[in-house]
């Protein structure tokens, strides 16, 4: 009873209740916060995960302004029913090189985490011009008009060298060479060597989409979404990976 009392004492003294919950809310909040401090690095390192390729990077933008987050996270969480539909868990360092990251609070359509390769470039076509066209229940608005709205890169060395400023691993190279290597991902005939050297197997241990992935002679800002959401969930080997607590 005497501690009952204390207690009232507590809740019935507003400024009491503010000094002693200011108290707990700093005492959990240094718990969590020092241990940070005297860690090298909070996130795995796993093989290979690299950077965007900067059409890639272009794709992703793209993917930020139209809203697609609203609807599609990209994060599996470590439970049954999702590893069972969408693949292995989402690991952090495969948003290590997102800003902002887009693992999402909402799911009004699929998780997208793992959707690389899971479907054809002409899919997405056909999906992005209409998805009830492929998906008759998807309440997706149209996106058709993505394919006529012509890119060139023009600024997409900026858009590298900002995410270099957080910690993106571009280097002088692939700054250099960005709008080059913008073009070359689309371009199955012409020279993609350098942005293969610069991103591919050689680099990264991951190998790059090279092809024309809206069907255009243009390259527009559909063929730039497009090789984003077909690099998703495509850079780590699952196969082969083990997570640190079990090696």
């Amino acid at each position: 009873m005497a501690f009952l009392d204390k207690h009232k004492a507590i809740e019935t003294h507003a400024t009491l209740l503010m000094v002693l919950s200011l108290l707990v809310v700093t005492i959990g909040g240094i718990v969590q916060i020092v241990p940070l401090f005297y860690l090298e690095n909070t996130i795995e390192k796993v093989e290979g995960m690299r950077p965007y390729t900067p059409l890639e990077l272009a794709g992703r933008d793209i993917y930020i302004r139209e809203g697609c987050y609203g609807c599609h996270s990209q994060m599996i969480r470590p439970m049954r029913d999702e590893v069972e539909r969408y693949g292995h868990y989402s690991l952090a360092a495969e948003s290590m090189y997102d800003h902002p990251f887009q693992w999402g609070s909402k799911r009004t359509g699929p998780d997208l985490a793992r959707v690389g390769g899971r479907y054809s470039d002409e899919w997405h076509v056909d999906h992005f011009t209409y998805a009830k066209a492929v998906v008759p229940e998807s309440v997706m608005p149209p996106y058709g008009f993505l394919a006529n709205r012509v890119i060139d890169g023009k600024y997409i060395k900026d858009t590298m060298a900002t995410n270099a400023m957080v910690g993106v691993p571009y280097t002088d190279a692939m700054l250099e060479n960005a709008v080059m290597d913008f073009k070359a991902q689309v371009d199955p005939n012409g020279d993609s060597s350098g942005l293969e050297e610069r991103y591919g197997d050689a680099a990264f241990g991951t190998p790059i989409n090279v092809r024309n992935f809206d069907g255009r002679p243009e390259l527009t800002e559909m063929d730039a979404l497009i090789a984003y959401i077909q690099v998703l969930g495509t850079m780590v080997d699952f196969s082969t990976f083990t997570p640190v607590a079990n090696r």
